[in-house]
């Protein structure tokens, strides 16, 4: 079923539910001997459907229906239409404007929101780009220099600078790649077109494919792990998982100066699977925390450090891949030292049989 059908197949089981319960309440007044606050339960019922449904159609239809109601069920003589009184025709008239008024402020509140989120993916867009641009340029600029100098004056140079200048080349060629995976995993995130592929994943098996390429990237690296012993099992795009966790570990090798070692835990909490990944570096200025994840940093400084790598697209991929899975992401700082960063996601029910 398309997405219209689905948005009509939702507003008339609303409308139908609303106007269903409301004549039962009704039907309770009635018996109550309380008739004559029945009209403003049917007005209350159409003003909640107008404001609830899209568009103008669902509330004039229900103002429709709920005069029909009252005239046939709540008013003398009972059970039998009958247009000529005039307050029929009042309750009528009143339905029917109280439907089109919500309708015209609903539709108008809808129209700015769009608005709004509209405008708000433009200046993710913009940020991203920014940060796009700061990030390319010192890895480009890098790999042309030492090819250029590699290409010109070879055999000016030892065997040793060589060696460091095609190792620089590899490094940051390996650094764009991860930066157009990175950027192609929030544009197949930003297509509505495109669902996340998601499968049940083992905790531990996710967990071991990211250290394995971790430790193939930075062997000397120190990390301390704490993962469940039982067995967990999460729906997730195991890929993109994967891409948030190598993201969270090299944002900590890259950025956090005067890091010893890296804490990768992961805890089961309610029906949720905590993953945290902590060092004991220089941690994060307050004045970036707030927008730590919205793909650059409002003063346009590179890092902490002052390394090469930009924080912000790494951090604005995770936050896009973890927000797609329900999840929710957030950063702070340790009290004993450095940065911390934690993300959720929902834990899959475990049957006898699995």
């Amino acid at each position: 079923m398309g997405m219209n059908g689905k948005t009509v197949l939702k507003n008339s089981a609303l409308s139908a539910g609303i106007l269903l319960l409301t004549v039962l309440v009704c039907l309770v007044f009635q018996r109550l001997d309380v008739v004559q606050h029945i009209p403003m339960i049917f007005v209350f019922a159409v003003f909640l459907i107008s404001l609830l449904t899209d568009g103008y159609i669902w509330g004039i239809v229900s103002a429709f229906c709920g005069m029909l109601a009252v005239n046939y069920a709540f008013t003398y003589p009972f059970y039998a239409f009958n247009f000529n009184i005039p307050a029929n025709l009042i309750s009528a008239v009143i339905l029917t404007t109280v439907s089109v008024i919500t309708g015209m402020l609903t539709t108008q509140i809808k129209r700015y929101e769009a608005e709004k989120a509209e405008h708000e993916r433009e200046r993710t867009r913009a940020n991203l780009l920014r940060a796009v641009s700061h990030d390319l340029r010192t890895p480009l600029t890098t790999i042309y220099s030492a090819s250029s100098t590699l290409r010109t004056k070879k055999h000016q140079l030892t065997e040793e600078q060589q060696d460091t200048m095609l190792k620089n080349i590899e490094e940051d060629s390996e650094w764009l790649v991860r930066m157009v995976e990175n950027l192609l995993s929030i544009t197949r995130i930003s297509n509505a077109q495109i669902e996340l592929a998601k499968t049940p994943v083992i905790l531990d098996e996710l967990v071991d494919s990211v250290l394995t390429k971790f430790m193939t990237r930075y062997p000397e690296q120190n990390i301390r792990i704490d993962v469940p012993d039982e067995v967990v099992v999460v729906a997730v795009d195991p890929i993109l998982i994967e891409q948030v966790l190598m993201n969270l570990l090299e944002n900590a090798v890259f950025h956090a100066v005067q890091m010893t070692e890296i804490e990768f835990r992961v805890y089961t909490l309610g029906k949720k699977v905590i993953f945290e990944v902590a060092d004991d570096g220089c941690g994060i200025r307050e004045d970036k925390l707030a927008h730590l994840f919205t793909g650059t940093s409002e003063d346009g400084d590179s890092s902490a450090d002052n390394k090469k790598r930009n924080i912000g697209i790494g951090l604005s991929v995770c936050a896009t891949i973890i927000r797609a899975h329900d999840g929710e992401i957030c950063a702070e700082n340790r009290k004993s030292g450095g940065a911390l960063f934690r993300f959720s996601l929902k834990m899959e029910e475990m049957t006898d049989d699995e």
